[in-house]
């Protein structure tokens, strides 16, 4: 299983349109083949840091996932309205 923590913070002013395309992306890929389970989540003590936590049945299901048609056009319009992000894969030992 591969696992997969992305963590992002929120322009001031755009968090409300970010979780409203966000909702969109997690929506289609728990569809995806090999998508165990696809969330996101918001920091309690600062509403402006939101995290996809993702399970996939391998590397394969992910790298499939990352060309999907909704990936890439929803992941570029996320990108544009972050400060920063940290991007973190893991495999469960």
């Amino acid at each position: 299983m591969i696992i997969v923590v992305s963590k992002s913070e929120i322009r001031e002013g755009k968090l409300a349109e970010y979780k409203g395309i966000a909702a969109r992306l997690v929506e289609e890929t728990r569809k995806e083949a090999g998508c165990i389970s696809y969330d996101l989540c918001q920091d309690i003590d600062n509403s402006n840091i939101l995290t996809f936590v993702e399970k996939w049945e391998s590397m394969q299901a992910l790298d499939a996932h990352m060309q999907t048609p909704h990936f890439t056009e929803i992941v570029p319009k996320l990108r544009e309205m972050r400060v920063s992000s940290e991007l973190n894969k893991y495999t469960q030992i």
